[in-house]
C-alpha cells in the first residue's frame, strides 16, 4: 500500500422524512414554473439617438514651436573601448554566463569549478 493513499469513509445519505421532501419538491415545482412563464416586454419609449457629428471635434490648443538652433545634426559620439587595467579578462562560468576576472587567483578558481 502506497503511504500516500489515504481511504475516507463514505459519508452516509440522510434520509429525509417525507412530509418534508414533499413540501421541498412543491417548492421546486413552483420556483420553476416562476421561471418559465416569463416575457421578454419591448420598451414602451424609443430613446433618441446622438446626431452624427459631420466632422470630428478636435480641441483647440495653442502650437508652441521649440527652438531652432539651425544646427540639425548630432556628432557621433566616440566608441567605448575599456582602457584600465583592474579587469584582466572575461571567463565563462557556466553555459553563456561571462564573468569579469579581476585576479589570476579568480581565473584558476574558475577554470576548476566543476560543471
Amino acid at each position: 500500500m502506497d503511504m500516500f493513499c489515504v481511504s475516507m469513509p463514505k459519508s452516509k445519505k440522510r434520509k429525509v422524512p417525507k412530509a418534508q421532501q414533499a413540501e421541498h419538491d412543491a417548492w421546486l415545482k413552483s420556483v420553476n414554473a416562476m421561471s418559465t412563464n416569463f416575457t421578454i416586454k419591448k420598451p414602451s419609449t424609443v430613446v433618441a439617438a446622438m446626431p452624427l457629428q459631420k466632422t470630428p471635434y478636435i480641441r483647440q490648443t495653442p502650437h508652441y514651436p521649440s527652438l531652432d538652433t539651425g544646427l540639425g545634426v548630432a556628432t557621433k559620439s566616440a566608441p567605448k573601448i575599456y582602457t584600465g587595467d583592474k579587469v584582466k579578462g572575461i571567463a565563462t562560468m557556466h553555459k553563456s554566463n561571462a564573468v569579469p576576472v579581476f585576479t589570476d587567483e579568480q581565473a584558476v578558481e574558475i577554470s576548476s569549478m566543476r560543471r
